[in-house]
């Protein structure tokens, strides 16, 4: 028998119109989860807004030192006409803690939001890209005179100039005459023969402390370390501890004034070293009375056979003798070797210039040197090595820096925040706390 042929009629004719009516599984499980999953969600919006928590609302993950208010949207978004603002106020960040601007004759002060973004993980928030910084140091202006500083600075790698130490009209104000080329070559003649000195002999960061190669031994203590900081968080480690005579100069260079004494001087003000000498003399003299016999000149003519005369100093008089020749030598030569005396005729005794050491040249920047550990000195003081003038500034110059500092994955931050700070915090407003710990740590 022939097969009917199959028309789109017969094929309609085939489909049955009744289908979605019967009941399925499938169809049962799709209804359910229509309703089910907003009832889900409402009871679970419930739930949160009963203990009074917003992480739901949260549009991220917070920084590591903001992630304990998670839950606590209010602690940074203030609310404002009954509902929250879409990002943080500065009401909100300055209720922990009130930084101040960053100059008093800025014309724009961006936002705390605007630069500090949160959301966005755990980086620290100091963390900023460069166009925080250049929108303004791009082109520079201020509300008063023309500014002192560079108005024009668009990164780091070739968008920076010398740093201000290092440009041509600046010099070491610093009095102490110093010869770092001389401290440095070899076979020196030191306490105990010859000896060849290293930087860390004289430069170090304030801790770790240890003990000087040729400081004075009677003035050295070891530390005790309490509560010592980690190196990360411990300012100490960043810049460089004062250069002392105690500790890094006295067992080379004494203070030597009379071969009558094996101790030196005190290093102190000429009117501290005048009452040291005359107390050493005076302290000196009862014990030894035949000094006070001195052999006067001999003025007659030669061949003639007459004694010398005898002359009989008083206490008194052989002191002043005695004080004035060793600071003769002191002020003379010993302390002149390295200090600035300035002598007047209407005062008995000099005034040494202050030694003006700078301690820290970057005034608008920060630098670690526990961070840069790992380098020799020289690689970036180089010019220590030839150095012979005081005024010489031995600063790195900013090409040293870029050869790490020049962005990418294999080198080190370049951005502007690595070495610069916004807020001027010797400025800074005190803050009172207002949160508890009871509402900040709830359902974290």
């Amino acid at each position: 028998m022939a097969r009917a042929k199959l028309t789109t009629k017969n094929l309609a004719q085939r489909i049955d119109l009744e289908y979605f009516k019967h009941p399925h599984p499938f169809r049962r499980l799709r209804f359910v989860l229509s309703v089910a999953v907003p009832v889900i969600a409402l009871l679970w919006l419930g739930w949160y807004a009963l203990a009074r928590n917003n992480r739901v609302y949260s549009g991220g993950r917070m920084s590591a030192s903001h992630a304990v208010l998670t839950a606590r949207c209010n602690a940074c978004h203030v609310a404002q006409v009954g509902a929250f603002s879409a990002k943080a106020s500065d009401q909100g960040c300055d209720s922990c803690h009130d930084a101040p601007l960053h100059h008093a004759n800025q014309i724009f002060a961006p936002t705390c939001a605007a630069c500090h973004a949160e959301h966005r993980g755990h980086p620290r928030l100091a963390v900023t890209a460069d166009v925080s910084c250049t929108q303004c140091h791009a082109n520079l202006h201020t509300t008063g005179a023309a500014t002192h500083f560079t108005s024009a600075i668009t990164r780091f790698v070739g968008g920076h100039p010398e740093f201000a130490a290092l440009r041509p009209d600046s010099v070491d104000p610093g009095t102490i005459k110093l010869n770092h080329a001389i401290h440095l070559k070899h076979n020196l003649r030191g306490p105990n023969g010859p000896v060849e000195l290293d930087c860390d002999d004289c430069h170090r960061t304030a801790k770790p402390e240890a003990r000087w190669r040729f400081g004075s031994n009677a003035t050295q203590v070891e530390p005790v370390v309490q509560n010592a900081l980690p190196p990360s968080v411990d300012p100490s480690r960043a810049y460089m501890a004062p250069v002392t005579y105690a500790k890094h100069c006295a067992a080379c260079h004494g203070l030597q004034f009379d071969a009558r004494f094996q101790e030196g001087v005190p290093h102190d003000t000429p009117e501290v070293i005048h009452a040291f000498l005359v107390q050493r003399f005076q302290q000196y003299i009862p014990g030894h009375p035949a000094e006070l016999r001195v052999a006067a000149p001999n003025r007659n003519l030669p061949h003639q056979p007459i004694p010398p005369a005898v002359g009989v100093l008083t206490e008194q008089r052989w002191v002043a003798l005695r004080v004035a020749e060793s600071e003769e030598l002191l002020w003379r030569k010993t302390c002149a070797q390295c200090h600035a005396l300035k002598f007047a005729a209407t005062t008995p005794l000099p005034t040494v210039a202050k030694s003006n050491i700078t301690q820290r040249w970057f005034q608008h920047a920060v630098f670690n040197h526990d961070t840069h550990k790992l380098l020799q000195c020289v690689e970036c003081h180089s010019g220590a090595l030839t150095s012979q003038e005081t005024a010489d500034v031995l600063l790195p110059g900013i090409q040293t820096c870029e050869k790490c500092h020049r962005g990418g994955r294999e080198a080190a931050e370049s951005r502007c925040f690595e070495c610069h700070t916004y807020h001027d915090w010797k400025h800074e407003k005190s803050v009172k706390g207002t949160f508890t710990l009871s509402a900040s740590l709830r359902n974290n």
